[in-house]
């Protein structure tokens, strides 16, 4: 159920309103002020339930529904900096304990210049929200469940090619997670890297429906990207470190 869904679910309870109550109704949304998490859904539902056109068993119902097959929009509701560093980089460090915040105990080289340590390899995490390009609105308005149909755009920005061994590229979708993890070489030869500015250092790929099988040799699954980026990163680190170091 997504979001068109759910409103076409409410507005069918609406219809069985009398007609005197439905301009009430239709008033009151229309002159409405939201604020997260209050908006014009959570006002119809209430509104339905202080009207008695609907139970709380159908609205618990409801709710559970749409939370199960949404269960990542939220995600969609963080700003781009904390979806990005802080979400993203806590996200991946609960999936494998092995992965730390570098800091010079770590690496005396480390000047913030990567995201996550994990056994001498310099790991950088890109996140993107996997969007319907053809709808207007906030991110939640335009976000997507995962092989629906319309077409979907992830944007990884300020990719530096020279700070890191492996990169983590993490997709979100209301429904689903995706991961890719790609070593520093694979990302400098893959055919989606763009430069992001004329002449800058800066790059960016591209993931939408039309190539995103393009990346499938790099999909892994949550409880394995560890051990992957380890296997990736492990001729950077011999190359640092020397064939001694573990």
């Amino acid at each position: 159920m997504n979001l068109e869904q759910l409103k076409k679910h409410l507005e069918n309870w609406v219809e069985s309103l009398d007609e005197r109550e439905r301009q009430l109704l239709d008033a009151r949304l229309r002159s409405l002020a939201s604020a997260f998490p209050f908006n014009e859904y959570e006002y119809m539902l209430m509104f339905l339930l202080d009207r008695k056109v609907i139970t709380f068993p159908e609205y618990e119902q409801l709710r559970d529904d749409y939370v199960s097959e949404n269960k990542y929009l939220e995600l969609y509701t963080l700003a781009p900096r904390i979806f990005g560093e802080i979400w993203a980089h806590r996200h991946i460090m609960d999936l494998d304990r092995r992965f730390v915040k570098p800091d010079k105990t770590l690496d005396p080289m480390y000047e913030g210049q990567y995201d996550l340590w994990i056994e001498g390899v310099r790991v950088e995490v890109k996140s993107g929200r996997g969007i319907n390009t053809k709808v207007r609105g906030n991110m939640a308005s335009k976000a997507l469940r995962y092989g629906a149909g319309p077409s979907f755009w992830l944007n990884y920005q300020q990719i530096k090619l020279d700070i890191a061994d492996v990169f983590i590229f993490i997709g979100v979708w209301v429904d689903q997670i995706l991961y890719w993890v790609m070593s520093n070489d694979e990302v400098r030869e893959n055919k989606h890297l763009s430069h992001q500015h004329r002449g800058g250092v800066e790059y960016q790929i591209g993931i939408t429906d039309k190539n995103i099988h393009d990346l499938d040799m790099y999909r892994v699954e949550p409880h394995g990207i560890g051990d992957r980026v380890l296997e990736k990163g492990q001729e950077k680190t011999k190359l640092r470190y020397g064939s001694n170091h573990t």
